[in-house]
């Protein structure tokens, strides 16, 4: 029997964090963006965009799909490794709660084959991809209690803002 991780809340900077691997609320082309994407690239520096480049040019070059995860080099952040995941955009009309669930899923598989302790991870898709913060907190801290393997005994959701940080509260409370 897999024990759930420790889930600790963190009201900051996901690009400050020391952990094993930081979570990237990444686009599909991989290459950076706006939001945490952004600046897990510009504070991560080049190498991370040609890790990216490099996983274009191969297995991904059409783009990481949503719900999957892939990992590259942490670059200049204190971390091993970024694990990349792309969420899905929120919609009034169609549920797509299995794709959020799938974005925390598969990055806690690629974390433990990277042998990672602790993960960072921002509350994906919550921002400019417009999923609502307590409906994708409570997916988050559902997945990550459900999904994490060995070795991963910490998972940290670093909440930018007040209210990430009270639903994310709540989420874990409940």
């Amino acid at each position: 029997m897999t024990t759930s991780p420790k889930i600790v809340l963190v009201r900051g900077d996901i690009t400050e964090q020391h952990a094993d691997a930081l979570v990237n609320a990444a686009n599909s082309s991989l290459l950076g963006g706006g939001g945490v994407d952004g600046a897990i690239h510009r504070r991560g520096g080049p190498e991370i965009l040609a890790a990216c480049r490099a996983l274009r040019a191969s297995h991904w070059g059409g783009g990481l799909p949503t719900g999957k995860a892939v990992a590259t080099t942490a670059g200049r952040l204190h971390a091993q490794h970024v694990i990349h995941t792309v969420g899905p955009v929120w919609s009034r009309t169609e549920d797509r709660s299995a794709l959020l669930a799938s974005c925390y899923r598969e990055s806690l598989r690629v974390a433990s084959e990277l042998g990672a302790r602790t993960v960072a991870f921002p509350a994906i898709s919550t921002g400019i991809y417009g999923w609502p913060l307590d409906d994708g907190a409570r997916i988050a801290v559902r997945t990550v209690r459900e999904a994490a393997l060995p070795p991963v005994d910490e998972v940290r959701f670093v909440l930018f803002g007040d209210e990430a940080y009270t639903c994310f509260e709540e989420a874990l409370a409940a």
